[in-house]
């Protein structure tokens, strides 16, 4: 009998290593984990049909009782064989490395297993109970010792556990899974790489294009220097005419696109109930003062009602209040939602309400918690974003405070700005509008309201120091990466 060990790094691997030895009719006789990954016992068909004639011979030797075409096998009473087994049998154990019980054991399963396969194909009645088994003799002494001599030296022998199954019906289904998995994975990765050569393309392309056009990789340096993001200066190079000064024609759609009210009334002058919102330290209270003082300063202290939310930092009202005693206006502190509404109708006669908001973190989670406090049909929300923060930052912060539905934009501390740039470049995108400028600590003397000519030239004529400055290689290597999808572009700018 030729009974092999095969040892591959997966089970598929191990039973085509069986099929190409033994054939597709070879027996798999047990499958363990190993150092190389998976070992499988195998068999020839010939070999087994041998075993099954021995088998065969053992239980005509032996009186056997109950159904055993049902599938059950009736119970052993102990480890000992029939002692008409000949010496042929003795030999086969010997070959097979196992004890007689086990070798016996295993041929009833295997014959048993067939059978219940015939019978479940044939749509059989439902098997009758066994009776009991009688007890077999003792086996001869012969039997008893190869028995004791093959059993010290093989406990170790695999136990059939676990039988690698055949190629059949189920092996076909999850042949055909696998192939469908790696078919999928297959398409994913050939539409990656389809994206990604159409992205190098495009990329090479506008390299190309601004290596033919010096004006576009002057004037895509000189925007980048000054702080606007890639996208808007991509917008920009593809509609720039062929005989305009870039500089000067990029100045004048950034003005067009910039909303200022310098052509309304100012808030001062308009009136209303105001919330000042924005992050921390972006300086909403000091806005509050020098709004406070430019309209005290035209129509009186008297009109003027100062309200504030801060109830979190540690004598945080106390600033503002300073400010009140100058001007000569009280300062009320509401604590919620109930309160405010108070406040409000308390001084509802006033012309101009100004509410002084605690200053949070645009990912606070307590941000949601002021906006909806300050959601009152008649209160205006004026949005204070820092001049001089990045780019990235004033993106979250619009996107936190809801900047879309506030009355305007109030841009501060542009005198510690070094590029405008970033806070023009949301801005526009955005297109929100620029109410006020505050450049400074002075109340009033630092509250302007710019216009967009004067915003966009300071804006271009900030570069920062030469070590922040980009060569022309180095804007070119920018624009070569991820290009922003053209619809998304013209959406934001």
């Amino acid at each position: 009998m030729n009974l092999k060990r095969f040892t591959a790094r997966t089970s598929r691997e191990a039973l085509a290593l069986v099929r190409q030895a033994f054939g597709d009719d070879a027996v798999v006789m047990s499958t363990r984990p190993s150092a190389e990954g998976v070992e499988v016992l195998a068999m020839a068909s010939e070999s087994m049909q041998q075993l099954e004639r021995v088998g065969a011979r053992a239980e005509v030797a032996r009186p056997v009782a109950g159904d055993e075409a049902a599938g059950r096998a009736a119970p052993v009473a102990d480890d000992r064989i029939e002692p008409t087994l000949d010496a042929g049998v003795e030999q086969d154990v010997e070959q097979l490395q196992m004890s007689t019980l086990s070798f016996q054991d295993y041929v009833r399963q295997r014959m048993l297993r067939r059978r219940r396969n015939e019978m479940t194909a044939e749509a059989s009645p439902a098997p009758a109970v066994a009776p009991q088994r009688p007890a077999t003799p003792p086996p001869p002494a012969p039997i008893e010792a190869a028995r004791a001599r093959l059993g010290a030296a093989h406990r170790d022998a695999p136990v059939l556990r676990e039988e690698v199954p055949l190629p059949g019906a189920a092996t076909v289904a999850s042949s055909a899974l696998a192939g469908r998995g790696e078919a999928i994975e297959v398409l994913s990765e050939l539409r990656s790489m389809r994206g990604l050569i159409e992205q190098r393309f495009g990329a090479l392309a506008f390299m190309d294009r601004l290596q033919r056009q010096p004006r576009q990789a002057t004037l895509a340096q000189q925007l980048l220097d000054a702080g606007f993001s890639p996208a808007l200066i991509r917008k920009l190079l593809e509609s720039l005419p062929d005989d305009v000064d870039g500089a000067a024609w990029a100045a004048q759609v950034l003005e067009r696109n910039l909303h200022t009210g310098e052509q309304e009334s100012a808030i001062e002058d308009v009136g209303g109930v105001y919330a000042l919102i924005g992050a921390t330290g972006v300086g909403k209270t000091t806005s509050t003062a020098k709004l406070a003082a430019a309209f005290a300063t035209r129509h009186g202290a008297a009109h003027l009602g100062l309200v504030t939310l801060d109830a979190y930092r540690v004598a945080a009202h106390e600033q503002l209040r300073a400010y009140g005693r100058i001007l000569g206006v009280p300062v009320h502190t509401a604590h919620d939602r109930a309160s405010l509404e108070d406040l409000l109708d308390l001084l509802s006669a006033k012309r101009l309400v100004l509410i002084d908001t605690a200053g949070m973190a645009q990912r606070d989670s307590r941000t949601r918690e002021l906006l909806e406090m300050v959601s009152h049909r008649s209160i205006q929300r004026l949005l204070v974003l820092n001049a001089s923060a990045q780019g990235e930052t004033l993106e979250d912060q619009l996107a936190a405070y809801a900047a879309p539905s506030c009355r305007g934009v109030i841009l501060s501390k542009l005198d510690e700005s070094v590029k405008l740039g970033p806070a023009l470049d949301a801005v526009i995108r955005h297109r929100l509008k620029v109410v006020a400028i505050a450049n400074g600590q002075r109340v009033p003397e630092d509250w302007h309201r710019l216009s967009a000519g004067a915003l966009v030239q300071t804006a271009l004529k900030g570069g920062g120091t030469a070590a922040w400055r980009l060569g022309s290689d180095e804007v070119k290597l920018i624009f070569a990466g991820a290009r922003v999808p053209a619809a998304e572009v013209a959406a934001q700018a």
